[in-house]
């Protein structure tokens, strides 16, 4: 039984109105990505019966996220542009293997990222500045850079979890949805991404003092 706290409010009370609080919480968001999914559904139909107005549509609702996870994988915008359009013209191509119209957004994330990491295995080993214009607003220029350039350092698929999870915000599932692996390879490659990271930056600290 739940011990009463000094005003007298039982423990499993309180326990219990702080669940009922982040439930409903979390409330609005679910509804509103279930709403998502079901525009997301409706435009895919169209789409597949030839719709013009279906294409833009998605174009429209899915470009910029497109672009911006493929910048913070690549550190180039024209790059990322690239990415994104022949991303839409995979996606488009094989809108017949969708199984559930309702993921599209997870099956055009899938695409971007897997096309993203096989650019970057191809590329060669280099450092290139962290692009200014990638949507990590806290911390210096100088910080943002160092950020780049250690993500650099990382192995594709553990800087694409990273990526995803820590800059683009992506829960779990939608990581894994979007690297088409389960969830747990992508805490693995998280804690393996994190720890290689931390121990880079460590030593990038120790080696060049304030």
């Amino acid at each position: 039984m739940g011990q009463n706290t000094q005003f007298g409010v039982n423990e499993t009370v309180l326990a219990e109105r702080r669940t009922s609080v982040i439930a409903m919480q979390a409330q609005p968001q679910a509804i509103a990505q279930a709403a998502l999914r079901l525009e997301d559904a409706d435009l895919v139909r169209r789409c597949k019966t030839g719709e013009e107005a279906a294409y833009r549509q998605i174009l429209d609702r899915y470009r910029a996220r497109l672009i911006r996870i493929a910048t913070n994988l690549l550190h180039d915008r024209m790059e990322a542009e690239d990415v994104a359009q022949e991303a839409f013209l995979r996606a488009f191509r094989e809108l017949g293997r969708l199984r559930d119209d309702c993921a599209f957004g997870g099956f055009i994330y899938r695409i971007c990222v897997r096309l993203c990491v096989d650019r970057l295995r191809l590329k060669r080993a280099e450092t290139i500045p962290f692009d200014i214009a990638v949507d990590i607003s806290r911390g210096s220029i100088e910080t943002r850079m160092v950020v780049g350039q250690l993500l650099e350092r990382l192995p594709p698929d553990l800087k694409a979890a990273l990526v995803l999870r820590e800059l683009e915000g992506l829960s779990y599932e939608e990581v894994a949805e979007a690297m088409g692996v389960p969830i747990g390879t992508v805490r693995s490659r998280l804690h393996a991404a994190r720890e290689k990271f931390r121990k880079m930056w460590i030593s990038q600290v120790m080696e060049n003092p304030k």
